[in-house]
C-alpha cells in the first residue's frame, strides 16, 4: 500500500486533534459564539470517533455540513472574503476536516492546515504572548507532521525532535528577516480589514470626554528624545485644534487648508525626538509645541496640527523637531480670527457679563484681558477632579459658580468662552500632556491618562499663546503627572498608582520589553532595515548586494548544520559492526542478511547454503543474538564475537 494511503492510526488521530484544539482555541475571541460552540462539538465528536473506534460519518453527511458552516459564516459577516470571515470559514474546514481523517494524506493536509490558521492569529494582534503561543503551536504541528510519518516514537520523543528541527531552521528565519528586502506597512494585516476600534481623542470635546479616558491606561505613543527630556510643564503634545463651539461641544474645523511646511520662524533651541504612534484611527499626529520639521506623507494645518496623509491605522514612527518658543500666527487669516470669536448668541449670562466689563474696562486690550481672565480664574478656587458633575445647558457658568469641580476640558472650555465673549480670539487645543520616563529604556511613554485640554488665545504682535487653565488650580498636574494632581480617593487606573513601587517596577520592565519588540519586530520596516544594514557597512544595499549577502550566510549556515550534525551521528554499535561484517562476507557467497530477519533464523537458512561453515555460522549467530537481546551477556562475548568475525573467511 502507498505510504500516502495508509489508514490513519489511533494515535495520529490524537496528535491531529490536540493540534486541532491549540490551532483554534487562540482564535475562538475572534469568532462568532455559534461557530466556536459548533467547531467544539466537532472536536467532541472526533474524540469519541477515536475513544470508541467508531466508523467515521458518511461523506454526504460532511458536505452537508461544510454547507451550513458555509452558510453560517455568509450570513454572519455578509461575505467570506475578509480577514474574519476568511478565519472563520478555516476553522470550519478544520473542524469538519478532522471528521473524515482515513489516510495519511488527510493527516498531512490537516496538519498544513493547522499552520496556515497559526498566521490567522497575527491578522488580529501581533502581542509577544501571541507570539509565543504560535511558537507553541508550530511545535506541536510539526510533531503532528512527524507523527504523520511514523507514530511509533512517544509524544516527548515526537516533540523533542520536532523542537530540534525548528532549532536548526531558526537561523535561516532570523537572516530572511533582517535581510529580506522589507514591504512598508504592518508586519501583517490585510489592509480593507484589519483595522478595528481603538481608543484615544475624538475630534470633538464636550464635559467629561476626556475625563473618561483618565481611566484608561494603554499607551498613546512612545517617545524618544535625542538629547536631554525637557522639564515635564513643557511636555505639551499637541493634538486636535477645536475652535468650533455650538454650546455644549467643541469640535474640529470640518474644511480647513494646510501648510506643506513649517510657516513660522525658527527660535531658540530645538527639541529633536522620535515618535512611536499607536494606531488610532484619526489623520493627526502628535508633536510637542511647536512643530519645526513635518514626518513625510504630513501637513500642518491652519491651526498648527501635523495631519497624517491617511488615517493613523498602524503603528507609526516618524522623527519630529519642535521649537519651543516660537511663536505662530502674528499674521494670522482674518477667517481663522473670525472663527475664534465666534459664540451661540445666548447662555452662560453670568460670565458673558463679567467678560463685557473686562473688554469694557481694557478697552480691547487682549493681553490685559487675558490677565484678568487667568486672575479671576485664580480667585473661583476651582476644584480640579476625576469626576465632574453633570452640567446643565448652561454649562460655563454652572461650573465657575455653582459646582466649582471639573476636568481639564472643563477648565479650557470655560478660559477659551470667558475669553471670546470679552473679544479676544481664542480656541481650544486637546492632546496629552507629560509623560513618564521609562528607565530600563529610557522613552517617554505617553499614555491616554495623559490626554488633556488647554486654551491659546491669539495676542495682536505676538500671536497665539498657550495658556492652561487647569495649572491655575492645579499646577501639580502640569509640573509632575495625572496622579499626583488626582484627590485623594479618587479612582486611578491600575498602572498610574504611585503607592506600588514593585508594580512600578514591572510595568517599566514590561513595556520596555514591549517596546522593543514593536521597534525591532513589528516596526521593523524598509526604512529600519536600511539603517541596520547600514550600520553593518551595506550602505545603500540594493536587492543584488542583499540576495548576494542573504545567500553567502545561508550557505554559511548550513555547512555549519551539516558540520554539526555529522559531529554528532550516532556512532554504530560494535556488535552490531561485527555483525554487518559477517553478513556481507556471507552476501557475497549468496546468503544476503534480511533486515527483518532475526540472527538465529539468518544462521539457519545460511548454513543450508553454505554447510561447510555452518558451526561457525550458528557460533557467530549465537553470540550476536545474546549481546543484542540478552540482559545480562558475558563479559568475554564481544570480544569473541569479533575474533571470530574476523577469522570468518568462507
Amino acid at each position: 500500500m502507498a505510504r500516502s494511503n495508509r489508514p490513519v492510526s489511533r494515535r495520529q488521530a490524537w496528535w491531529l486533534l490536540t493540534t486541532a484544539l491549540t490551532t483554534c482555541l487562540p482564535l475562538a475571541p475572534q469568532l462568532p459564539p455559534w461557530l466556536s460552540l459548533a467547531a467544539g462539538a466537532a472536536f467532541i465528536w472526533r474524540a469519541a470517533l477515536t475513544w470508541r473506534q467508531w466508523h467515521l460519518p458518511p461523506r454526504w453527511l460532511l458536505i452537508l455540513l461544510v454547507m451550513a458552516g458555509t452558510v453560517g459564516v455568509f450570513l454572519q459577516y455578509r461575505t467570506i472574503l475578509g480577514r474574519t470571515p476568511g478565519v472563520a470559514l478555516l476553522v470550519v474546514f478544520l473542524a469538519l476536516k478532522l471528521l473524515e481523517l482515513r489516510a495519511a494524506r488527510d493527516a498531512v493536509a490537516t496538519a498544513l492546515l493547522c499552520y496556515f490558521l497559526v498566521l490567522g492569529q497575527f491578522l488580529f494582534t501581533q502581542t509577544i504572548p501571541t507570539a509565543l503561543l504560535a511558537c507553541l503551536t508550530v511545535l506541536i504541528t510539526t510533531a503532528t507532521l512527524l507523527a504523520a510519518s511514523d507514530d511509533r516514537p512517544q509524544p516527548q520523543q515526537q516533540l523533542r525532535r520536532a523542537a530540534l528541527m525548528l532549532a536548526q531552521a531558526l537561523p535561516f528565519m532570523l537572516l530572511l528577516f533582517v535581510l529580506f528586502p522589507r514591504v512598508q506597512g504592518p508586519l501583517w494585516g490585510i489592509p480593507q480589514d484589519r483595522f478595528s476600534a481603538v481608543s484615544g481623542l475624538s475630534d470633538t470635546m464636550s464635559p467629561g470626554s476626556i475625563a473618561q479616558l483618565s481611566q484608561s491606561d494603554a499607551i498613546a505613543f512612545r517617545v524618544k528624545f535625542k538629547d536631554a527630556v525637557p522639564p515635564q510643564s513643557q511636555l505639551y503634545w499637541r493634538g486636535p485644534v477645536m475652535p468650533s463651539f455650538d454650546g455644549r461641544s467643541w469640535r474640529v474645523a470640518q474644511t480647513q487648508g494646510a501648510y506643506a511646511e513649517v510657516p513660522y520662524p525658527e527660535i531658540g533651541s530645538p527639541v529633536d525626538y522620535q515618535v512611536t504612534l499607536e494606531p488610532h484611527g484619526k489623520f493627526w499626529l502628535f508633536a510637542l509645541e511647536l512643530p519645526g520639521t513635518l514626518p513625510p506623507e504630513s501637513a500642518l494645518t491652519f491651526d498648527y496640527q501635523p495631519i497624517a496623509r491617511q488615517a493613523v491605522r498602524t503603528r507609526t514612527r516618524y522623527t519630529q523637531r519642535a521649537w519651543p518658543e516660537a511663536m505662530a500666527g502674528a499674521n494670522e487669516a482674518p477667517g481663522i480670527l473670525r472663527q475664534a470669536l465666534a459664540l451661540p448668541t445666548d447662555g452662560n449670562p453670568r460670565m458673558r457679563a463679567i467678560s463685557t466689563a473686562w473688554r469694557t474696562q481694557h478697552a480691547g486690550n487682549g493681553e490685559a484681558i487675558l490677565t484678568a481672565a487667568q486672575d479671576f480664574f485664580s480667585r473661583q478656587l476651582l476644584i480640579y477632579t476625576l469626576n465632574p458633575p453633570l452640567l446643565g445647558a448652561d454649562m460655563v457658568d454652572e461650573f465657575l459658580f455653582d459646582s466649582k469641580r471639573g476636568f481639564c476640558e472643563h477648565f479650557a472650555a470655560a478660559f477659551v468662552f470667558s475669553l471670546r465673549a470679552a473679544g479676544v480670539p481664542a480656541r481650544v487645543v486637546a492632546g496629552y500632556q507629560g509623560g513618564e520616563i521609562n528607565p530600563v529604556d529610557g522613552y517617554l511613554v505617553v499614555r491616554q491618562y495623559d490626554a488633556h485640554a488647554w486654551a491659546e488665545a491669539w495676542i495682536a504682535g505676538r500671536g497665539w499663546i498657550r495658556i492652561d487653565p487647569t495649572a491655575i488650580s492645579a499646577p501639580s498636574r502640569i509640573n509632575s503627572n495625572f496622579a499626583t494632581a488626582a484627590p485623594a480617593g479618587a479612582g486611578l487606573p491600575f498602572l498610574a498608582r504611585s503607592d506600588l513601587a514593585w508594580l512600578r517596577e514591572l510595568r517599566h520592565r514590561l513595556d520596555a520589553v514591549t517596546n522593543g519588540w514593536n521597534q525591532w519586530v513589528l516596526g521593523y520596516n524598509p526604512q529600519r532595515q536600511r539603517d541596520l544594514l547600514s550600520s553593518l557597512g551595506l550602505n545603500e544595499p540594493d536587492w543584488r548586494s542583499m540576495t548576494a549577502v542573504l545567500s553567502v550566510l545561508c550557505g554559511g549556515v548550513m555547512l555549519g548544520l551539516t558540520g554539526w550534525i555529522l559531529r554528532n551521528r550516532l556512532r554504530v554499535d560494535p556488535a552490531l559492526a561485527a555483525w554487518r561484517r559477517f553478513t556481507a562476507r556471507l552476501a557475497r557467497h549468496g546468503a544476503a542478511w534480511r533486515a527483518w530477519e532475526g540472527p538465529l533464523a539468518f544462521a539457519e537458512r545460511a548454513a543450508r547454503l553454505t554447510p561447510t561453515h555452518a558451526k561457525s555460522i550458528h557460533e557467530i549467530a549465537a553470540l550476536y543474538a545474546r549481546l543484542r537481546y540478552e540482559a545480562a551477556p558475558q563479559a568475554n562475548d564481544l570480544a569473541q564475537l569479533k575474533a571470530k568475525v574476523a577469522a570468518f573467511k568462507p
